[in-house]
Order: structure tokens, then C-alpha cells, then sequence
């Protein structure tokens, strides 16, 4: 596989993660460790229809250190998410949790084999400005706790290094996912029974954007983003997925949830800006 077309699978999760919100909203009122328990045994199921093509051999041969680092990965960042938000409810905690790409492209200078350009840096911190001016445009809901915000920034710290991680663990198949996703649900369901009460989608619509979170945005994405960051343009990779809480916004504008305003344009201008610097830098690069 090319590094352009694994970049470009990789992109394909940032696209099903602009419609997170979207079906997150539908599938109410479900709590979130529960939404995640149910979204995750999806996606766990779909990665396992996947593997069987190849047989389950391919899984028995990954270790289990490296199914501990993904399910540390993929829960601990949903659990430091939403513990985030249950502290500190605000806009802040949403800005400081979308600094993963920002890390993600820093980190990376670390990585054997790459070289972390200006551009590349600048490029993701003009994108940052364009997430900032759409993230805090929809506030909050409440007041913000020095914990929560500190979780967050745990919670980017966390996704950054699973993803950046992941380049070293080249030879390990995409498909070990699946046993991320299956346990990261077996995870959320305990802390579900701690921590939240049941309740269960409602109608036909509620249900359906359950399965729709569990088969895009909390399912095949992980398995796409995976491809990505071990074969792809790991800089260019963390810069674009800025363009999430934008498509994000969009997807709600369309859908009429959201109203249109010029904070959104003004987003848009920098976070293409900051994807153009970033994939010029990677050009002159390759």
C-alpha cells in the first residue's frame, strides 16, 4: 500500500467522525459510557465479520501487550472524554480535548524516518485557531473545574500518543482492532453499571443512530485511522483532522440543529489554510 492511499483511508475517519455529534444527538437520551459500550460491541462485531475473511489465526499470533496499549488507547480516551465534560461542561474543555492533532503532529517529530517541518507546526496551529473559533462559538453548559480541564488535556495527551504509538506497531494488522473494540465495550459497560443508569435508545431513529455510530464513527474509523497512522502522512493526517469539528458543524447545519454563522466561514479559511501549509510541507518532503 502507497503512503498517499493509506493518507487517504486514514481520512475517510476523520470524514465518519464529522458525523459524531449528528448521531450522538439522535441516539439520546443513552449515557455515555453506555452509548460507547454499545457503539464499541458494533464495531467490535463488524471488525470480527472482517477478520473471519483471513481466518482468526491473525489475532492469535498479535501479543497481548499490544491489546492492552489499544484498549488502553481507545477506552482511556473515551473515559477521560466524557469524565471531562461531566466536570467541567464547557466550551474550554472541548478546546483543550481537540489539542490531540496539534500533539499528534509534535509528536511525530520523534517518530524514526520522519522529519517535522515549520510548516508542518504552523500549519496545525492555524488549523487549531479555526477548531478554537468553532468549538468556543458553541460555549458551554455549565461551569468548568480545574479537574475537568486537567482530564482533558489527559484525554489529548492520551490520543496522541495511541496514534503516534501506532507507526512503531507497523507490523501488527489492522485487524487487532477488533480486540480493542471488544474489550474497550466490555470496559464501558462496567463503568456504565458504576456510574450511570440504564436507558435505552427510543424508536427507530434512536436505534438506528446507535448502529450508524457503531458502524462509522465508533467502528470502522478506528479501523481506518489504524491504516493511516502506521502507512500514511502521519503530519499531514493530524493537521487535517481540524477539518472534523468543522464538517462537524456543517452536518448540524444541514440538518438543521445548527444555525449558519460567520464564525463557521472563518473556520473553514483557517483550518484549509493550515491543511494546505501542512500538505505543502509534506510535498517538498516526499
Amino acid at each position: 500500500m502507497t503512503r498517499s492511499k493509506a493518507t487517504a483511508i486514514g481520512f475517510t475517519a476523520i470524514l465518519m467522525w464529522s458525523l459524531l455529534a449528528l448521531f450522538t444527538i439522535g441516539s439520546a437520551p443513552v449515557p455515555p459510557f453506555q452509548l460507547n459500550a454499545m457503539c464499541f460491541a458494533v464495531g467490535g462485531l463488524i471488525g470480527l465479520a472482517w477478520t473471519a475473511r483471513g481466518g482468526f489465526g491473525v489475532l492469535k499470533a498479535v501479543s497481548w501487550k499490544v491489546y492492552a496499549f489499544g484498549t488502553i488507547g481507545l477506552f482511556g480516551y473515551h473515559f477521560l472524554y466524557f469524565t471531562a465534560f461531566r466536570l467541567a461542561p464547557t466550551a474550554e474543555t472541548g478546546l483543550i480535548a481537540y489539542l490531540w492533532p496539534l500533539f499528534i503532529v509534535l509528536l511525530s517529530g520523534l517518530l524514526p524516518g520522519e522529519r517535522l517541518t515549520g510548516q508542518h507546526i504552523l500549519g496545525a496551529v492555524v488549523a487549531f485557531a479555526g477548531a478554537a473559533v468553532i468549538v468556543l462559538a458553541r460555549g458551554g453548559e455549565g461551569e468548568g473545574s480545574a479537574l475537568g480541564l486537567g482530564l482533558a488535556f489527559l484525554c489529548a495527551v492520551t490520543w496522541a500518543a495511541y496514534s503516534v504509538a501506532s507507526r512503531g506497531l507497523g507490523a501488527v494488522p489492522t485487524e487487532s482492532v477488533t480486540v480493542f473494540c471488544l474489550a474497550t465495550a466490555g470496559l464501558s459497560v462496567l463503568a456504565h453499571l458504576a456510574l450511570e443508569e440504564t436507558v435505552w435508545p427510543t424508536g427507530a431513529l434512536g436505534w438506528g443512530a446507535v448502529l450508524a455510530l457503531g458502524i462509522g464513527p465508533v467502528g470502522a474509523a478506528f479501523f481506518t485511522w489504524d491504516i493511516g497512522m502506521k502507512r500514511g502522512d502521519i503530519q499531514l493526517l493530524g493537521v487535517a483532522s481540524y477539518a472534523a469539528p468543522l464538517l462537524s458543524t456543517l452536518a448540524l447545519v444541514a440538518a438543521g440543529i445548527t444555525q449558519p454563522s460567520y464564525a463557521i466561514g472563518i473556520a473553514a479559511v483557517l483550518i484549509a489554510g493550515g491543511a494546505a501549509l501542512a500538505a505543502r510541507a509534506s510535498a517538498k518532503k516526499a
